[in-house]
This record gives structure tokens, C-alpha cells and sequence, in this order.
């Protein structure tokens, strides 16, 4: 881990300097620009508020900003997991020419979407103020739900960058997987209320998004405490699947340029 450190302290400027690159880049792309940093999260939100507030008659309370709040935990992790799976690839030029640790690039990505993902908080105060929700000492549970999304999320995508390299069909059982986790995670449901016991806290202890995407709401909305210890469980996963990420892209990044010359 030490020399994970010093590379670290090593790239940093490079890091943020391609994360700005990155973000520009987007926008400019982006017919709407900046614009559509909030409008594709809210055009989501819209769409499953209404397939299950309206279509489906969710009770849920203040079930816009429930559906909202799930979404900006789910996207920053499915945005990442998905463009790991690839992105030693996508920086193929970089990758065969210029020595960077190629877990840097999965840095970059995963700074691009916190970026974006801190964005769509700040359009989530704005509907929390619209709808009027309470707050209390509990909200200051978001920041370590928040800390422990991005552990994991980058733990999960080191694995993944690495085996993307060698495994080409790989980004096609990612996006089911995912999907299929989306509808585990509660993002348009509450898991606790719909999903009968013992299943639920199954899936809420089992499933790392459906856990912090529920404590991330029952903080930010219902002013409710979280499950220390499962959280410290997924904090330490979290830690030990990036260990495993790193040390692994370390062993194999010599053959990543191997195989993109190939």
C-alpha cells in the first residue's frame, strides 16, 4: 500500500487535471452542456415517480426525493462499474505509450461521476426544501454512507478493470448484472415495507447498494440512525476488495499493455 500512497501523491495532479479534462469534455459534447448534469438525473426521477407513484400508487412519503436520493447513490456506482469494465481500453493510447497506474484511470472516472453525483445532491436539497422535510442529527449519516458508496464502488471496479482486459464479453454480463442489481436496490421501492421478511434484510445486508442506498434515505429523510455495524462490514469489504484490486492491477498492468498492442 505504500507505494499505492506515493503513486497517489505522485499522479494527484495529473488525476484532477484529467477529471477537469474529462468533465469538459462531456459538456461540450452535450448539446445542453452543464444543463444536463441535472436533467438527466431529474427525467429518471420523473419517470419512475410516476410509473410507481401514479401507475403503481407508492404511499411512500416524500416519494420524489426517495426516488431521487436512490438514484444519485445507484448512478455514481453503476456509471463506474460499467465504464471500469473497458476503460484500460478507452486509454489504449495512453495505456501503450506512457507509464500511469492504470487504477489512476479508473480514478479519474470515478472523480468525474462524485463530481456528478455531488451535483444532483445539491438539486436534492433543493426538492427537500420544496417538499418540506424534516431534518435532524441523522442527516450527518449521509457522510459516511457517502464514504463508504465510494470504497466499495472503486473496490468493485478495480476487480472488474482488471478482468475487462482479458474478458470481452464481460461488459455484456456487467450491464445484466447491474441491472439486475437495480432492482434489488430499492431505488423506486422501499426493500423494507415491499419485500417480505426474513428476504428483506437478506437483501439489505447482502446486497451493498440496497444497505447504503436505504440508510442513505432513512438519514436524509425519515431521520434515522444507521446500522453501525453493517456498515462497518461494508466498509471493511470495501477496503479489502480495493487491496485486491490494486495489488492485482499492479502484478498484471505490464501484461495490459501486452494485450492492447495485440
Amino acid at each position: 500500500m505504500k507505494r499505492f500512497i506515493n503513486d497517489i501523491r505522485k499522479y494527484w495532479d495529473y488525476i484532477l487535471y484529467q477529471t477537469k479534462a474529462e468533465l469538459k469534455t462531456e459538456i461540450i459534447d452535450s448539446y445542453l452542456g452543464w444543463i444536463w448534469l441535472i436533467l438527466e438525473p431529474l427525467c429518471f426521477m420523473l419517470i419512475y415517480t410516476f410509473l410507481a407513484g401514479i401507475v403503481f400508487g407508492s404511499k411512500t412519503e416524500y416519494f420524489p426525493v426517495f426516488v431521487f436520493a436512490g438514484l444519485a447513490i445507484w448512478n455514481f456506482f453503476n456509471k463506474t462499474v460499467s465504464a471500469s469494465v473497458k476503460i484500460v481500453a478507452r486509454y489504449k493510447d495512453i495505456v501503450t505509450k506512457v507509464y500511469v497506474p492504470k487504477y489512476v484511470l479508473l480514478l479519474v472516472r470515478l472523480f468525474v461521476n462524485f463530481f456528478k453525483m455531488l451535483v444532483t445532491f445539491g438539486l436534492l436539497i433543493v426538492f427537500m426544501i420544496f417538499f418540506k422535510v424534516p431534518l435532524s442529527w441523522n442527516i450527518l449519516w449521509v457522510f459516511p454512507v457517502i464514504l463508504c458508496s465510494v470504497i466499495v464502488t472503486f473496490g468493485v471496479s478495480s476487480i472488474f478493470m482488471h478482468f475487462g482486459v482479458f474478458i470481452d464479453d464481460l461488459v455484456n454480463l456487467t450491464a445484466i448484472g447491474l441491472k439486475f442489481m437495480f432492482y434489488l436496490s430499492g431505488i423506486f421501492y422501499d426493500i423494507s415495507a415491499k419485500v417480505p421478511a426474513p428476504y428483506n434484510n437478506v437483501l439489505l445486508c447482502c446486497n451493498p447498494m440496497a444497505f447504503l442506498i436505504t440508510t442513505f434515505r432513512n438519514g436524509l429523510l425519515y431521520s434515522t440512525g444507521a446500522d453501525i455495524l453493517v456498515l462497518f462490514i461494508w466498509f471493511v469489504i470495501g477496503i479489502i476488495l480495493s487491496i485486491i484490486g490494486i495489488r492485482t492491477i499492479y502484478k498484471y498492468e505490464n501484461t495490459y499493455v501486452k494485450v492492447m498492442r495485440g
